[in-house]
C-alpha cells in the first residue's frame, strides 16, 4: 500500500498544482468562460487514463504466461524511465513551478488565446494520469494484494486531490521543494524495484538469462508477512535475488538517490540594462514553498 500512496499522492499533487495555479490565475483575471474549459478538459484527461489504465490491465491478463512476462517488464521499464523523467524534472522547475506556470498564462491571455491554458491543464493531468497508471500497473504486477495497493491509490490521490484544493485557496503552504525531495527519494527506491523485478520478468520470458543466485534473503523475505510486504512492495527485494537483480538495483538506485539529495542550482540574481530595467530572463519567480 505504502508504494502506490506515495505514487498517487506524488502524481496527484503534481497535477493538482499546476491546474490549480492555472484556475486561480484564471479566476483572478476573471476568466470565468476559460475556467470552465478548464475543468471539463480536466474531466476527459482522467476519463482516458482511465481507460487506458483498465485497458492495459485486461490486455495483460489476457495473455499466455510467457507473453504476460514479457509484457510485465516491457511496463516495467517504461514505468522507469518516466518516474526517473518525472522526478527529475519537478527537482528543477519545483521551486519554480508558480511563477513559471502565470508568466505563460500571461502571456496566453495577452495574446487572446485562453484555449492553450485549457491545453495546458488538459494535457499536465494526462501526461501524470498515464505516469500513473504505468507505474502503478507496474507496482501492481508485483504485488501479492492488488486490493491494498489500490486502496493506497486512491488515499493518495484523495489526499493530492485536498492540497491542492487547500493551495488553491490559499489555505495550505507547503515546502514543494522538500515534499518533492522526500517523495522523490521514495519513487527512487521503488523505482529501484522495478528495475530488479524487470530483470526477474525478463528471465521468466526468456530475455536473458536468470545469473547466478547472490544472497538467501527468505530468512527475511517470507511471503505473507508484513515484512516481506515492505520490502518485495516498495524496495523489490526478493526471497532469493540473482546478481543481475542486484546490480540493476544497485545501478539504479545509487546514482538518482544522490542526483534527487543533491542541492538544486538557485536561478541567478535578477540583472538589469543601463535604463534599469529588469531583464525578464533572470527575473526571479514566487517561490511555491510559500504558496
Amino acid at each position: 500500500m505504502l508504494p502506490t500512496f506515495v505514487i498517487g499522492l506524488r502524481e496527484g499533487l503534481e497535477a493538482a498544482l499546476i491546474v490549480g495555479i492555472i484556475a486561480s490565475f484564471l479566476g483572478q483575471q476573471g476568466r470565468r468562460d476559460a475556467l470552465r474549459k478548464v475543468w471539463i478538459g480536466v474531466g476527459i484527461a482522467v476519463a482516458i487514463c482511465v481507460v487506458v489504465a483498465v485497458a492495459l490491465q485486461v490486455l495483460s491478463s489476457d495473455l499466455p504466461q510467457r507473453q504476460q512476462e514479457q509484457l510485465e517488464t516491457v511496463i516495467g521499464v517504461v514505468a522507469v524511465l518516466m518516474v526517473s523523467y518525472m522526478v527529475l524534472w519537478m527537482r528543477r522547475h519545483s521551486r519554480d513551478l508558480r511563477g513559471d506556470l502565470e508568466g505563460a498564462a500571461g502571456r496566453a491571455l495577452a495574446e487572446g488565446s485562453a484555449s492553450a491554458l485549457v491545453m495546458m491543464a488538459f494535457l499536465a493531468v494526462l501526461r501524470e494520469g498515464f505516469e500513473t497508471s504505468v507505474f502503478l500497473l507496474a507496482t501492481f504486477n508485483e504485488s501479492s494484494n492488488p486490493w491494498y495497493g489500490g486502496t493506497g491509490a486512491a488515499l493518495g490521490i484523495l489526499l493530492a486531490a485536498f492540497i491542492g484544493y487547500g493551495i488553491y485557496r490559499g489555505g495550505v503552504r507547503l515546502n514543494l521543494s522538500r515534499f518533492f525531495r522526500i517523495t522523490g527519494v521514495v519513487l527512487v527506491l521503488v523505482a529501484a524495484g522495478l528495475v530488479a523485478t524487470a530483470v526477474m520478468t525478463a528471465f521468466e520470458g526468456g530475455w536473458i538469462d536468470r545469473g547466478a543466485q547472490a544472497f538467501d534473503l527468505s530468512w527475511l523475505v517470507r511471503p505473507g508477512t508484513p515484512i516481506a510486504s515492505v520490502l518485495t512492495g516498495v524496495l523489490g527485494i526478493q526471497p532469493y535475488p540473482t546478481w543481475p537483480m542486484v546490480a540493476g538495483w544497485l545501478v539504479y538506485a545509487v546514482p538518482m538517490t544522490a542526483v534527487v539529495l543533491w542541492p538544486a542550482k538557485r536561478r541567478p540574481k535578477p540583472t538589469a540594462d543601463a535604463d534599469g530595467r529588469t531583464d525578464p530572463e533572470t527575473a526571479p519567480t514566487s517561490d511555491p514553498a510559500t504558496a
